[in-house]
């Protein structure tokens, strides 16, 4: 009988350990897939993380290409150095600044009256008119509606004018008088009916008193752009 028992209390002690070896895989099985889930979590993570990162370099890639691309553009916008400034009364000497502004590839500038001068004003044959008045005075200046320029990019400056009474028109005067046109090559040109530039250009020079003043020229008021590129050939 105590053999009995003895069998009995060794075959429940066989059956507890079995049981519990068995709670302590499962135990451990949940720990593993627990671990494995959080592993997994954060892998995914750390890949969306870097998703994420990949994108935010591609937006600030296309965002710097753009912003150089607009840069360039606006570069090629303001890179001319050369500059033609104008007065024109009736047009005539406005359509040649055009052509040359073409052909050289430059920027332009109006010289605009202060008080714009009418059909009346203009009368050469009126001893009492305006123009008549302005150009028989040597000290009259004209005043200027233009905007200010700035000349700091330009290393030449084309100016044009019409010829009133066989010299430049008063209000050429008062813009030369307004700048600095140091360490500026100044090439006056003219339109006329039939008078040619005269002593304008030196008139100009004088009146600036500074800047490196070439010899200007008469152009006609239908001058061709291959006519404009052989005069400007031969100022070199």
């Amino acid at each position: 009988m105590k053999r009995i028992k003895s069998i009995s209390a060794i075959l429940v002690m066989a059956c507890l350990c079995f049981i519990m070896s068995a709670c302590a895989n499962s135990g451990n099985t949940e720990s593993n897939k627990s671990e494995s889930v959080a592993e997994n979590s954060t892998s995914q993570s750390d890949t969306k993380k870097n998703s994420n990162s990949s994108d935010d370099n591609k937006i600030e890639s296309v965002s710097e290409n753009k912003d150089e691309s607009q840069l360039s553009e606006d570069t090629k916008k303001t890179g001319t150095d050369v500059l033609v400034v104008y007065f024109s009364a009736t047009g005539t000497t406005k359509g040649v600044a055009e052509k040359l502004a073409d052909v050289t590839d430059a920027d332009i500038y109006e010289i605009i009256p202060a008080e714009p001068y009418t059909e009346a004003d203009l009368n050469w044959h009126d001893s009492d008119s305006r123009t008549t008045h302005e150009q028989d005075d040597k000290s009259v200046r004209p005043g200027i509606a233009s905007d200010k320029l700035s000349l700091d990019s330009y290393t030449t400056i084309y100016v044009g004018y019409p010829i009133w009474w066989g010299e430049e028109p008063r209000i050429m005067d008062t813009f030369v008088e307004s700048y600095d046109f140091a360490g500026k090559t100044m090439i006056p040109f003219c339109t006329s009916g039939g008078s040619g530039i005269g002593s304008s250009g030196d008139n100009l020079r004088d009146n600036a008193g500074s800047g490196n003043w070439l010899e200007g020229a008469r152009l006609n008021a239908n001058v061709s752009e291959s006519e404009l590129q052989e005069w400007i050939n031969s100022l070199k």
